[in-house]
């Protein structure tokens, strides 16, 4: 409609029984637009809740090892995590370490490594493989487009 004042702006959208909404206040001049400001909450509270909807939050899921796990266990536990990747969640995997089992933490190390190959089609690592405390982990996320085959 063009450039107004705002009192004839205000005028304006009296005169059509609605309401005059200021939709850019920073822009120069400001924008506003005259229309039934009960109507405008609405479908903006719509576009809101349907953004929301299709908004992912990943998820960080846990799978924890021994250092003697054994190759079943193993199997067993990556095969969780695939399915975790798959949904799309990140997960972290870790080796516990119990008392005297400190001593070989190269064995926690490897079988770290082999999970890293064995969810490498699926997954890459997000943060690489740290001691904290006596756990050992790592973290790895989905990638984009691959999917387990089912």
């Amino acid at each position: 409609m063009g450039v107004f004042l705002v009192k004839d702006a205000v005028r304006l959208a009296r005169e059509r029984s609605l309401d005059l909404v200021e939709i850019a206040p920073k822009a120069e001049p400001p924008v506003c637009k005259i229309i039934d400001y009960g109507k405008f909450k609405y479908e903006f509270q719509k576009r809101e809740k349907t953004q929301k909807k299709n908004q992912h939050v990943s998820i960080l899921k846990e799978i924890r090892f021994h250092p003697n796990t054994d190759v079943h266990d193993f199997e067993f536990k990556t095969k969780h995590a695939l399915n975790f990747l798959d949904e799309g969640n990140k997960v972290k995997a870790v080796v516990v370490f119990k008392g005297r089992e400190m001593a070989y933490t190269q064995l926690g190390e490897e079988l770290l490594q082999k999970f890293i190959e064995k969810v490498a089609e699926f997954a890459k690592v997000e943060s690489p493989m740290k001691m904290e405390g006596r756990n050992l982990s790592v973290i790895v996320v989905p990638q984009k487009g691959k999917t387990k085959k089912k």
